[in-house]
């Protein structure tokens, strides 16, 4: 057994030692023309440095020497497509990736990122397509993994059709103004995560079975639409947390499974509020949390389903100038009656002593035990404390 697996540890260095180089190859190709190596594994690192196509065809391998970044791709008007790059150092303070990318208007498609640290790494690029690529990542611990992509001081990207899978995270940082769309993630840390990158629309991406789904960070002017979020459990992991940025849209997106659908915390001010609407939030732990102060956001024709508390709040009075308004829920106790699909009384959730935990975070472990059940039904039968009302929606929509 200890042969054996000596022997796979070796297998990627011999293999790299054995073929030929690409460099010399990547050399020898003018400016502006194509390379189409013959099929077969070539050993890397490689650097490419002009603009020109490499086409692997899907029957070419770059096998790093298990130190560095495989292929560093430092030119504009590349096109890069075809390739399996595999082999890469694992050094996290170098950012040791399969592929890197130091330039503008390249094309990155359709190529095979395996058993490396860092997937993908745009390091002040602008304007580059990176579409349909599968990167897989090395077994280990998801804190211990490198990002499937990895966007920093980049601009005006677009990031389509990518797979991602035993990564750590998708990170956007300092890097405004990108397109990320029709993605798909599985096993990750942080499904997307944007730091200091505004104005970015990330649509129709699928993201599961992460610790958290998209986190984003005084990064406002956000377009998150279409998305599908579905079991972000560990790490107490929200489907969507926003911190401090303001006035983004939030809409047709469905988030299943989570430990909170949506955390957010109050705008800096009204106008930096966000917009949530026509999004579903089923079978979360908690569909929404909101801490800070009064709030302002807006919550339109979103569908709650099942989850097994609504809403919460960090404190009593928290989130009081959120607006809500036609949102379908389906632990509303009323009737309509004259079957226009609207409630004929509002539906409100206020804050009864079986929500003690959203104010007492160690209070949390006993959340939905039976103890704070009976003193929940205790108090609206009859109330020996003022509950707090958490939210109104005037004209809820009744749930199908």
């Amino acid at each position: 057994m200890l042969q054996r697996l000596t022997f796979l540890l070796l297998l990627p260095l011999t293999l790299a030692q054995a073929a030929p180089p690409l460099q010399p190859l990547i050399d020898a190709t003018p400016a502006g023309s194509t390379l189409r190596p013959k099929p077969g594994a070539y050993a890397g690192p490689a650097t490419i440095a002009k603009a020109m196509t490499l086409d692997g065809g899907g029957k070419v391998t770059l096998q790093g020497n298990g130190k560095g970044t495989v292929l560093a791709l430092r030119a504009s008007g590349a096109t890069l497509r075809g390739l399996v790059i595999a082999g890469s150092g694992d050094s996290h303070d170098s950012v040791d990736a399969g592929l890197l990318v130091e330039g503008d208007d390249n094309l990155v498609e359709g190529n095979v990122i395996d058993e490396v640290l860092f997937g993908i790494h745009v390091k002040q690029g602008n304007r580059n397509r990176i579409v349909g690529n599968v990167v897989t990542g090395r077994p280990a611990l998801r804190g211990q993994r490198g990002d499937g992509l990895r966007l920093w001081n980049s601009h005006h990207n677009r990031i389509e059709h990518n797979t991602f899978s035993r990564v750590r995270d998708l990170t956007f940082a300092n890097s405004p103004d990108n397109r990320i769309a029709g993605n798909r993630l599985a096993d990750g840390r942080y499904g997307m995560q944007f730091v200091f990158s505004p104005r970015a629309l990330v649509e129709n991406n699928d993201l599961r079975d992460t610790d958290t789904g998209i986190v984003v960070l005084y990064s406002p002017d956000l377009t998150l639409r279409g998305n599908t979020i579905a079991h972000a459990l560990d790490g107490g992991g929200a489907g969507i947390a926003i911190k401090d940025s303001g006035e983004a849209l939030i809409e047709d997106n469905v988030v299943l499974h989570c430990a909170v659908g949506l955390s957010a915390n109050a705008p800096l001010n009204t106008e930096a509020a966000l917009i949530v609407r026509n999004n579903r939030f089923a079978h979360n732990i908690i569909g929404m949390y909101f801490y800070g102060e009064k709030g302002g956001h807006r919550f339109e024709a979103n569908r709650f389903e099942n989850n097994l508390t609504q809403v919460a709040v960090s404190a009593a009075g928290v989130g009081e100038a959120n607006l809500w308004r036609g949102n379908a829920w389906s632990d509303y106790r009323g009737f309509d009656r004259d079957g226009d699909g609207i409630g004929d009384t509002p539906h409100e959730i206020w804050l009864y002593t079986d929500r003690i935990w959203m104010e007492t975070p160690r209070a949390k472990f006993f959340g939905n035990a039976p103890a704070l059940e009976l003193l929940d039904f205790l108090e609206r039968l009859a109330p020996f404390a003022s509950p707090s009302l958490i939210l109104r929606d005037p004209v809820p929509r009744m749930a199908k």
